[in-house]
C-alpha cells in the first residue's frame, strides 16, 4: 500500500545498525525465513549487521513448510541452500497433520509461531525476529479498522510481543515492502513470490487492492501506520490508568467489586477491567473476548446498577452476576446440560 514515487535506494549500512541495535544484547536470534522477498532481506540484512559486529548475536534461521502449496518444499530448501552460503545454521518446520477446511491463513499463523517458539527454545534464542514491514502494519491498521477494532487493535503490530512464550520482534517496520525488494536486488539474491498474496478470497488482499485509491486521499502506507503508533501511544495511556484503577479495585485479582466504584471510571477503563476479569476467569486470551460483547454487557450492568436491580450474562466461558445491593461478581460460567431433546443448554440464571 505504499504509493510509489521513484525508486528505492537499497537500505544503508547506518540504517540497518540502527533497526537492529534494540537486538544487540541478545545472545541468539531465530530469524522466521519464508524465501519471500521480506524475509530474505531481513536474513541479508541481519548477517550484514552481526558480521560488522564480530558474529554476535548468533543467528540461526527457519522456515515453516505449512504444506499448503507444492512449492513450498522447494522454497524451503532454496532458504536452506542460501543460509549455508551465509553461514546461518537453519532449519525447516513442517507443519504436520489435516489442515483446516476454514480460517486457513489465521490457523496457518497460529501454527507457525507455535513452530517458531518451539524452535526457538531448543536453540536458545532470546527472539524470534520476523520481517513484518511498513505495508504489513498499514494493512493491519487497516483490516482492524474494517472490523471494527479498538484501539488495542488499532495499534497493529508492535516492534515487540509475546506469543507462544517467546518474544516476537519486528526490526523491519520502518522500511516499505519495495525497500526491502530494492534491498535483495542490490545483493543480487533471488527470492520466492507466493501467489497466496494475490489470493481474493483472503481479505487482505482485497484491502491491498484498494492502495492505490486510498493513497490517492492521503490514506497511504505511512498515514496508516501514523495511525497504529498514536493508537499505540493512546493504548499506553488506557493500560496505565487501567492498572491504576486495577490496584484500587483488584476486580481481576479478586473476580469481585463494588460495580459503583467501577463505573466510577472512564468506561474505556470498565471495559478493559471486565474484560481481563473474564479472560482470567473463562481461561481465555482477553483479544479473544470481543469488543462487541463487552460493550453490551457494560451496558447492561450500567442500566441494571441505575435501576438497582439485579444482573446476569455469560461472556467467554465466564458468568458476570450483579446484585441488586451493587455486588459485582465474575466466576466461571456454570456447566451446560442436556434438555430432554437432547439440546444443550445453560442453567438459567436465578
Amino acid at each position: 500500500m505504499t504509493r510509489a514515487t521513484r525508486p528505492p535506494a537499497p537500505a544503508s549500512d547506518a540504517a540497518i545498525d540502527a533497526v537492529f541495535a534494540p537486538l544487540a544484547d541478545a545472545n541468539a536470534l531465530l530469524l522466521a525465513v519464508s524465501g519471500g522477498p521480506d524475509s530474505t532481506a531481513l536474513l541479508l540484512m541481519a548477517v550484514s549487521w552481526t558480521r560488522r559486529r564480530g558474529d554476535r548475536p548468533r543467528l540461526e534461521a527457519a522456515t515453516v513448510d505449512h504444506g499448503l502449496r507444492s512449492e513450498s518444499a522447494e522454497e524451503a530448501r532454496a532458504v536452506a541452500q542460501l543460509c549455508r552460503k551465509l553461514g546461518v545454521p537453519h532449519h525447516i518446520l513442517s507443519w504436520r497433520g489435516a489442515k483446516p477446511k476454514s480460517r486457513i491463513q489465521e490457523r496457518a499463523r497460529e501454527a507457525r509461531y507455535a513452530l517458531l517458539a518451539e524452535c526457538a527454545a531448543a536453540v536458545g534464542a532470546d527472539f524470534v525476529v520476523t520481517a513484518h514491514h511498513l505495508d504489513d502494519q498499514a494493512e493491519t491498521a487497516l483490516l482492524r479498522l474494517v472490523r471494527g477494532s479498538g484501539i488495542g487493535g488499532l495499534r497493529a503490530m508492535a516492534a515487540r510481543a509475546a506469543r507462544e512464550g517467546v518474544t516476537i520482534a519486528r526490526p523491519l517496520l520502518g522500511f516499505a515492502k519495495r525497500d526491502l525488494i530494492a534491498y535483495c536486488e542490490s545483493q543480487g539474491v533471488a527470492f520466492a513470490r507466493d501467489p497466496s498474496n494475490d489470493d481474493p478470497r483472503y481479505a487482505r488482499t482485497r484491502l491491498r487492492a484498494l492502495g492505490a485509491a486510498l493513497a490517492a486521499e492521503g490514506l497511504d502506507a505511512t498515514a496508516l501506520a501514523r495511525l497504529a503508533r498514536r493508537a499505540g501511544e493512546a493504548e499506553d495511556a488506557l493500560r496505565r490508568h487501567a492498572e491504576a484503577a486495577e490496584a484500587r479495585l483488584r476486580l481481576i485479582e479478586t473476580a469481585t467489586c463494588d460495580a459503583r466504584a467501577l463505573y466510577a471510571e472512564p468506561i474505556a477503563i470498565v471495559h478493559r477491567l471486565l474484560t481481563a476479569a473474564i479472560a482470567k476467569t473463562g481461561g481465555k486470551q482477553a483479544c479473544r473476548v470481543g469488543l462487541e460483547k463487552i460493550e453490551t454487557l457494560t451496558l447492561g450492568l450500567q442500566r441494571a446498577l441505575a435501576a438497582r436491580a439485579a444482573f446476569s450474562a455469560n461472556v467467554a466461558g465466564a458468568r458476570v452476576r450483579l446484585t441488586a445491593t451493587g455486588a459485582l461478581r465474575v466466576e466461571p460460567e456454570p456447566p451446560r446440560r442436556q434438555s430432554r431433546a437432547g439440546e444443550t443448554k445453560s442453567p438459567a440464571a436465578p
